[in-house]
């Protein structure tokens, strides 16, 4: 490898946007890309430093840094010059070390709409804790950015577990630059515990979670198509990406299970979240029976065809050859079911994810055995995010305490 060429930069007089005489220092700077480019730096004025040997003796420090192990410290690296290595590097991968389409997606929302907009001309040396927590607590919708508001409409500031993805991926930049030692600091994370960027995660209101009588009272109203879809998430889990990567030759009926293999987002089709998420669910007898069912009504019953392949005319040469979208199912069959019987709880795909672990966790099912089921990498994950416990289950174990302490009958009157 070659040994990096020493420089002293510039120190020249320049004037400012208001005419003001001031001290510009510039220097050679090799981006983490490899191209090479012109830095500069304001010194001061010069009412500041009167004289260049004065600006001279101050911008010492500086070219010292340029030439020591502290380069990192005076490299100018913007946060659009990391956000272009991060995407080298990390999000252009191949292979096992590639990310799922679904999260390198969501990584280029936030870095698209949110990170490179505010801070891609930042260096890096100045992205401070304190401003960056002032800007997240300022942060809106984007949608809601340019609507022009009715009378009285107040517009709610972005969620704090958006805000929270925010602070996230602004951490997984600042460590990827350390790693590549671009920098010494994570000004998200911060020294110590607490020093960093403070951005509650908490959620606005609880999820959802459908009664049992709920779910089969929906699935009694769908056609068979959206019951056989339905059923599956519900008594699988299964997330929707995986619903619908599903082909005939993933059902193996003799040995009843599912082997989950791949994600479709957004008609993309691509590797399952993590390595957990690609383990075998089982299949019980009933949900065979529908899928067969299913199997028997559906004109793509090939093993290499989609169990839920798209058969509007509107597709027109991809009729049969793509999944079908989720959202549209959702939205147009099973929602309007939803409203029609009266239930006002929110309903997605995700509803009945959560309602199946609430489930397990409700019939008394190891802890394990849920995560597995689950398919989550931590069973933190499937107790702290995904279960909750139902009311008859909290008044069950309330009732165990109270007949604890009461030992024998209290008297009611004073």
């Amino acid at each position: 490898m070659r040994k990096a060429r020493k420089q002293n930069g510039s120190l020249y007089l320049d004037a400012n946007g208001s005419k003001t005489p001031v001290w510009i220092f510039s220097w050679h700077h090799v981006l983490p890309t490899g191209r090479r480019v012109r830095r500069k730096r304001q010194l001061g004025t010069l009412d500041q430093y009167k004289t260049e040997a004065a600006a001279e003796r101050a911008v010492r420090s500086w070219r010292l840094a340029l030439n020591s192990n502290q380069a990192h410290a005076f490299s100018g690296i913007t946060m659009k010059d990391l956000i272009e290595h991060f995407r080298l590097k990390e999000l252009a991968g191949k292979g096992e070390d590639r990310r799922a389409w679904s999260t390198r997606h969501r990584y280029e929302s936030y870095l698209n709409s949110w990170i490179e907009p505010r801070w891609g001309k930042e260096e890096l040396a100045a992205i401070k804790t304190p401003i960056v927590e002032e800007w997240l607590e300022q942060l809106m919708p984007l949608e809601r950015k340019h609507r022009k508001l009715k009378s009285g409409q107040v517009v709610k500031p972005l969620a704090p577990a958006t805000k929270a993805k925010i602070r996230n991926m602004l951490s997984v930049l600042f460590n990827h630059a350390i790693r590549w030692e671009f920098t010494d600091r994570n000004p998200i994370t911060g020294l110590t515990r607490g020093s960093g960027v403070r951005q509650s995660s908490k959620r606005e209101k609880v999820p959802d979670i459908l009664e049992v009588a709920e779910m089969q009272a929906i699935v009694a109203e769908l056609q068979l198509r959206e019951r056989v879809l339905l059923f599956l998430d519900m008594t699988t889990g299964l997330r929707r990406g995986e619903l619908a990567g599903l082909k005939w030759q993933d059902i193996d009926f003799e040995n009843m299970q599912i082997d989950v293999n791949r994600s479709v987002v957004s008609q993309v089709v691509g590797r399952c979240k993590t390595e957990a998420s690609q383990k075998p669910v089982p299949m019980d007898g009933c949900t065979a029976q529908l899928l067969q069912s299913w199997l028997q009504a559906t004109p793509y019953r090939n093993p290499e065809d989609w169990v839920f392949a798209s058969n509007s005319s509107r597709a027109g040469e991809k009729r049969g050859k793509q999944p079908l979208w989720l959202q549209t199912i959702m939205r147009y069959h099973i929602q309007p079911v939803v409203e029609r019987l009266g239930i006002t709880k929110r309903v997605s795909w995700h509803t009945f994810r959560r309602t199946f672990a609430t489930l397990l966790k409700a019939n008394g099912e190891d802890i394990k055995v849920v995560q597995e089921l689950m398919r989550h990498g931590s069973s933190r994950v499937t107790m702290d995010i995904y279960a909750q416990a139902q009311m008859p289950a909290k008044r069950a174990a309330q009732q165990k305490v109270v007949e604890m302490v009461r030992a024998r009958p209290l008297p009611l009157a004073v």
